[in-house]
């Protein structure tokens, strides 16, 4: 009797796609809850929108390349890439920036590129990154915590916003949005404030800006869960908040009149969500364990350096694309060595 024969591996090994994925975007519902809470609204809003057109576009253009669409939707890959963006972006943003952020994450920065496994770049951040660029006074509207907003707007108030860009009677644009705390901190430095002046308001928390604080807390919770699962490695994420917090420590023990102290900088803007759920995408991330070190420090040096002395307030996008593009080179140096190989 003849026997079939495969090669090995024979045991079948638990990290599937689609399995990773769900984990990821599982782990993201604290900070996506707490986001919720504190910001309105326009959070869900901004991640149906997001989703929904990162799942449509990924199945026109799998049809369009003839590619099974059916089980590369399954990989989740698309829902995460919306979940991602959505997250980044404000919550009084009209209903077309998730919808073209989506678009240009997937067709051009992921599909174009021959999709999962072959894009070069984050495509959530590079969607973000033309949005912030191209379309600066609508990526600014940001909701203040709603203990401190002047007017809280209804799940259909907010929906009248996004799509039609209505307002209730008597409130303004500005009644309903604010400036985030790395803003405020970088515009009123300016104005030739102190820290301490500036920290005073009821916008800033015990760690970071109120509010942001505990949405980051939320996203550390998740991304502990990624570690403890294996879903995620330390190096990224432990590389990325060593390098903030070394960072913000130094200027901040050097004048902290003028810079933010390292728990500020890593419980404020999008720290947690970047180091546990953005930079650790598999794909564009460097792949040697000294190497997704090297890149996870990269990247806390880049996003202190934009915060200080850049042109935005937050810099987690800009930074993971800048070191996306030294991935290569990283991982051609930090390779391990080869047992049998260098005097072994």
């Amino acid at each position: 009797m003849e026997f079939r024969t495969y090669s090995s591996p024979h045991l079948s090994g638990t990290n599937h796609v689609g399995r990773l994925m769900r984990g990821v975007m599982l782990a993201a519902l604290p900070g996506l809850i707490l986001a919720w809470w504190f910001f309105g609204w326009g959070v869900l809003v901004n991640l149906v929108l997001a989703v929904s057109t990162c799942i449509g576009a990924e199945a026109a253009m799998l049809r369009m390349r003839r590619r099974p669409v059916r089980v590369t939707l399954g990989d989740g890959s698309a829902a995460l890439t919306g979940l991602l963006l959505a997250l980044a972006l404000p919550p009084f943003a009209p209903w077309w920036i998730p919808v073209l952020g989506a678009l240009f994450a997937i067709v051009i920065a992921k599909q174009l590129y021959g999709g999962l496994g072959y894009n070069p770049f984050n495509p959530a951040m590079v969607g973000y990154v033309v949005l912030l660029i191209s379309f600066p006074r609508e990526m600014t509207l940001w909701a203040p915590p709603q203990e401190l907003a002047d007017a809280r707007l209804s799940l259909v108030q907010t929906l009248a916003w996004s799509l039609l860009g209505t307002l209730p009677a008597g409130t303004g644009i500005d009644a309903i949005s604010m400036a985030t705390p790395l803003d405020t901190i970088k515009t009123q430095l300016g104005l030739g404030l102190t820290l301490t002046e500036i920290q005073a308001g009821p916008r800033f928390g015990s760690l970071g800006g109120y509010g942001w604080e505990w949405v980051n807390l939320g996203f550390l919770l998740g991304g502990g869960w990624l570690l403890y699962r294996g879903t995620i490695q330390w190096q990224i994420p432990a590389g990325f908040l060593g390098g903030l917090f070394v960072m913000a420590l130094l200027f901040y023990a050097a004048d902290s009149d003028t810079y933010a102290s390292p728990l500020f900088h890593l419980f404020s803007g999008a720290a947690m969500l970047g180091a546990f759920f953005i930079a650790t995408d598999p794909v564009s991330a460097s792949t040697t364990p000294r190497g997704r070190l090297v890149y996870g420090i990269g990247i806390g040096i880049l996003v202190y350096i934009i915060r200080a002395w850049g042109g935005y307030p937050d810099g987690v996008a800009f930074a993971v694309l800048l070191m996306n593009m030294a991935v290569p080179t990283i991982d051609y140096y930090t390779q391990p060595r080869v047992y049998g190989q260098g005097g072994e």
